[in-house]
This record gives C-alpha cells, sequence and structure tokens, in this order.
C-alpha cells in the first residue's frame, strides 16, 4: 500500500508491498455486453444533460485523440490530478497492518478533529444503522472495524481526486461522477466475497475508476468551450479512453497490479479470462449507475437493465445503495 500512498502525496518511497491476488478459474464477467453498452450510453446523456450539445465529429475526434494521448503520458496526466493530504495517507498506511489494535487506530484518528466527525458519523449511518447513536471515537472505531475503516479513509482520500476545483463541464458533472465513484466502490467492495476477490481492492478499483474521467472532461470541456458531445456513442467511446487513463494513472502512482488491471479491462463485461477483481469491478459499475439513473428517474425498477439484467442478490445491493449519503 505504501508504494501508491506515497505517489499520491508526491512521495518516491521504493518500498515493496505485495497485494492479494484475485484468483484463478475466472467465470464470465457479464453476459450482457449489449445491454451494458446502453447502460453507459444513458448514463452519459444523464450525466452530461446540463452540458451536452452536438459536436461535429472532428471535435469528438480530437478529444479522443488527446485522452488517448495523455494515457501514454501518465506523469503529465497524474499532474491534472490533486494530491491527498498527508495524515490521510498515513493512516491509510497505517491501516495496512492487521494487527493494529483499536486502540492505535482511534489514537491515529484523533490527531484530526474532522476525521473524528466523519468517522463518527460514518457509524451513525443508514448502512451501519447502530441500535443507538454512537458518540465516542472508540465506539465509532469499533463498529466501522479495519476494513470499514480503510474504505472510509480511502474515500476521504479520493474525494478531492474526483471533485477537481475546475470550471466548466468538468466542474458541471463533477458531483455525478463522485456520487458514482462511492457508489460503485460499496457496489464492488459488495460483490468482491462472491467472487474470491479482494474487498478493499475491489473499493480502491471502484474509487479510481473515475479519476481518468474527469481529466477527460477537462479535455473535452477545452475542445468543446463549455460543452460537450452530447452522443451517447460518444459517452461510450469517452468512457473506454479516460478508463485507459485512469488505468494509467495507477499504475504511475504504483497502485496493486491486480487494481491497475481491472480498471484497463473493466470494459469488457464479457470477458472470459477477466480476473475475479475485473469482474467485482464491472459488476460494481454496473449497478452504480443503475442506481443514478434510478434515483434520476431516468428508467423503473420494472425496466428490462434491472428486472433481468441484475441477479437477486445484485439486486438486493443495488437497493443498499439507496442508503449511501452524498
Amino acid at each position: 500500500m505504501k508504494k501508491w500512498l506515497d505517489r499520491l502525496i508526491g512521495g518516491t518511497s521504493k518500498e515493496t508491498d505485495t497485494a492479494p491476488g484475485a484468483g484463478a478459474g475466472v467465470a464470465a464477467a457479464g453476459d450482457g455486453a449489449e445491454m451494458a453498452l446502453e447502460i453507459d450510453s444513458a448514463y452519459y446523456r444523464w450525466l452530461t444533460a446540463s452540458c451536452g450539445t452536438n459536436a461535429r465529429s472532428e471535435v469528438e475526434a480530437a478529444i479522443l485523440a488527446e485522452v488517448h494521448a495523455l494515457a501514454g503520458d501518465p506523469e503529465n496526466a497524474s499532474g491534472l490530478v490533486p494530491r491527498i493530504p498527508d495524515l490521510v495517507a498515513q493512516l491509510l498506511n497505517a491501516l495496512s497492518n492487521e494487527n493494529i489494535s483499536s486502540a492505535a487506530v482511534a489514537a491515529e484518528v484523533g490527531r484530526d478533529l474532522v476525521l473524528v466527525a466523519e468517522v463518527i458519523r460514518e457509524a451513525n449511518s443508514a448502512y451501519y444503522r447502530p441500535a443507538k447513536p454512537i458518540e465516542t471515537l472508540d465506539g465509532a472505531v469499533a463498529m466501522l472495524g479495519l476494513n470499514g475503516l480503510r474504505m472510509l479513509l480511502a474515500r476521504i482520500a479520493f474525494r478531492p481526486l474526483v471533485k477537481v476545483k475546475v470550471q466548466g463541464v468538468a466542474r458541471a458533472v463533477a458531483p455525478s461522477v463522485w456520487r458514482h465513484s462511492e457508489r460503485c466502490a460499496f457496489a464492488a467492495s459488495v460483490m468482491a466475497p462472491g467472487l474470491s476477490a479482494s474487498v478493499f481492492e475491489a473499493y480502491l478499483a471502484g474509487l479510481m475508476q473515475n479519476v481518468g474521467l474527469q481529466v477527460a472532461f477537462q479535455v473535452a470541456d477545452r475542445h468543446g468551450e463549455g460543452k460537450v458531445p452530447a452522443a451517447g456513442s460518444f459517452g461510450i467511446a469517452l468512457f473506454a479512453a479516460s478508463r485507459q487513463l485512469s488505468s494509467v494513472i495507477a499504475q504511475h502512482w504504483e497502485f496493486p497490479a491486480d487494481v491497475v488491471e481491472a480498471i484497463a479491462r473493466a470494459g469488457d463485461a464479457d470477458a472470459l479470462d477477466a480476473t475475479h477483481l475485473t469482474q467485482a469491478l464491472v459488476q460494481g459499475d454496473r449497478i452504480a449507475k443503475l442506481r443514478l439513473l434510478l434515483d434520476a428517474g431516468v428508467i423503473e425498477p420494472e425496466d428490462s437493465f434491472v428486472s433481468t439484467g441484475l441477479n437477486g442478490f445484485q439486486r438486493r445491493c443495488l437497493g443498499k445503495l439507496a442508503d449511501l449519503a452524498d
């Protein structure tokens, strides 16, 4: 974990860390490639409704060409992404120790009053549903557990990476992109155990996947002068290009190799050789997009995307996402 944390805050550590593997003997990541593309198209049109416009094909081509070029220059591309606070990175690194005690975790978190408030708020959220309100840091740490704290701190760390302080298109879509990131990370982590994938790596992949998309929207804003091509087919191509951009930034920051691969291959929903982690991310991404489209009234629960596109467990996860606060 130390390598990618150092990269996020601009460090140069050369320490090594072995990430858990996603396993072998993989089943198909999904049997609805065409449905996945339809969901991507509908999600993109909804995401850009306030800033979309009919664009010439050469504008679309120029945007995609620049995003692909950035994917070939990860150092420059990662420079377009903000860094995270040192304390959050230090806490995440401390939590990589499976033997750390609850008291030690509470002591680390207690160094920052904002983090204390975030942890207590999370412990009292609709997801955890405590029998009575939790008012102490020790109680909140006990409720969340080590993995819950890891995921909360990762979410805090990634928030400024996606909620970039820019103008135009990137600013307009940032709140919705972040909502998708949170929901994708959660859903992917829920899917992970059934696929023998790492829960925390699935969560990281879900958060990291959209970092390249925000950079891509900055590119689109420059070419479109404050607007972005509205066509769903362009959105599908932009998502694919931005996933590759996210994966090369993750690799440049020395994220676990499994996370890098999962992001890079998440667009191939029917890949028979997809890793377990890739499958978890694919499923989490689809569930998160459906949740946002349902909440916006773009689709209904009876829609085939939901009724036949998801199995019972995935539909329960879709319902649980409604409990996540923004």
